[in-house]
């Protein structure tokens, strides 16, 4: 049975491996904060946006895999869980090599959304052709992590994120402040750590590729692909509603868009650490919902959400009282810091509200209700577009933020409309290893 204990042990190497993803892009807007100017700041969060439509879109190859992988666990099919790892590579493979080949009209058409200048966009499109040439690495590394999320392997993954973000650290700080390249510095360190990563993964996985399942089952086909078909509709509705949120400072001002970068990575932190106690909530629901567990799934939520809302209680606090030190510390530019530093306690009380959202998220991507994630993603994103459209203009960067906030809120609500229809799938018999 699962206990408060066993919660806390699966969620603390994923809290420390998620930390250390976090200093990915806090690592790459810290080092042009310090070492750049607020034109580097701006360059880097639009890069930083665009290459988003890759990095966040395709996290669908993790969230259906540990789904997935934690159902067949808990239904005791072993075989299938070394297959499900199987088909998440090869998916991962096959959808690299179309966007590395298409990479230069998914640069064209983010670039369009944003309203930078020149100068600006020259250094973004550096940025973001070094980091493209990691996107391969990058999905086949969400596989990995998927799948040992799924089997509880946090341990591991632990390990694998420590040796992908040092690794980060060390090659942007070398890049910028000894090569001097800049952002095209750092999305080049950030590309080869990427790569490091995946070879290490694989080794670490290597002996579980053995003795799979059938690879070419059409039912669990048809299974793996409405998955992440969904989840990828329901990624893609999160990452436009980001970069609405970047867009919408670029047409203030580029002090504007580099102040709420910085803050953006804050919430960034925030959403990696309390993703620990989600993932934790992932693999939980995943397993109960294969084994047609009600109260097994009712304990994992509520298990998992208790630790997720006292620690969003303890980083809003470590952000209002600590994050303007952070900033007068890291960004040199004077309008960038003034910009970051009035619009600090929006950020510092996003977590509170974004916690419930992260956890019922956990419990939808767990049972694999795909359908629920979509239909919410989208529907809100509308709503978060139409709230913004209305309060920027009256109210500027605050009007901005409070439409982020609501958005945020309003990702709850819509979920927790779906809630009783997965315990409703539970009333039907589990199915048998094939």
């Amino acid at each position: 049975m699962l206990t408060r204990t066993k919660v806390f042990a699966l969620a603390l190497p994923i809290i420390g491996a998620q930390a250390a993803t976090a200093t990915t892009g806090v690592v790459d807007t810290l080092i042009m904060g310090r070492y750049g100017t607020k034109v580097d700041l701006a360059a880097v969060a639009i890069g930083a946006i665009a290459y988003g439509f890759i990095y966040w879109g395709f996290g669908f190859l993790r969230m259906s895999t540990t789904g997935l992988t934690a159902q067949a666990g808990g239904r005791g099919q072993h075989a299938e869980m070394r297959a499900i790892l199987w088909r998440s590579l090869l998916l991962a493979l096959g959808l690299s090599v179309c966007v590395l080949a298409l990479s230069p009209l998914l640069k064209l058409g983010s670039f369009a959304l944003f309203a930078g200048t020149s100068e600006v966009e020259t250094l973004a499109g550096g940025y973001y052709t070094a980091r493209m040439w990691g996107a391969p690495a990058y999905m086949m590394t969400l596989g990995i992590t998927g799948w040992m999320l799924g089997t509880g392997r946090t341990g591991q993954l632990f390990i694998l994120q420590v040796i992908l973000n040092g690794l980060n650290v060390i090659l942007d700080w070398y890049f910028v402040t000894q090569l001097g390249w800049g952002p095209t510095g750092i999305g080049a360190g950030t590309a080869i750590a990427e790569w490091t990563a995946f070879l290490i993964g694989l080794a670490m996985i290597a002996r579980h590729l053995k003795n799979p399942a059938r690879l070419i089952d059409r039912q669990r086909l048809v299974a793996l692909f409405g998955a992440n078909r969904d989840i990828m509709i329901r990624t893609f509705a999160l990452i436009v509603a980001f970069a609405w949120f970047v867009r919408s400072g670029t047409l203030i001002s580029t002090a504007i868009t580099a102040g709420n970068e910085v803050l953006m990575q804050f919430i960034t932190v925030s959403a990696f650490i309390l993703d620990g106690f989600a993932f934790v909530a992932e693999k939980e629901a995943g397993e109960a919902y294969g084994a047609r567990d009600p109260k097994r799934l009712t304990r994992a939520m509520r298990l998992t959400s208790e630790f997720a809302l006292g620690m969003s209680l303890v980083i809003s606090l470590m952000f209002f009282f600590l994050g303007p030190i952070v900033l007068n510390a890291f960004i040199a530019d004077v309008e960038a810091r003034d910009a970051a530093l009035a619009y600090l306690p929006y950020c510092a009380i996003a977590p509170l509200i974004a916690a419930p959202a992260f956890q019922l998220d956990g419990m939808f991507m767990g049972t694999t209700q795909g359908k629920a994630l979509r239909n919410a993603g989208v529907g809100i994103l509308i709503v978060y577009i139409a709230l913004d459209l209305a309060l920027r203009p009256w109210l500027g960067n605050t009007g901005v933020w409070l439409a982020m906030l609501g958005w945020y809120a309003l990702r709850s609500v819509a979920l927790g409309l779906y809630v009783p229809g997965v315990f409703k799938d539970l009333s039907q018999p589990p199915q048998p290893e094939s």
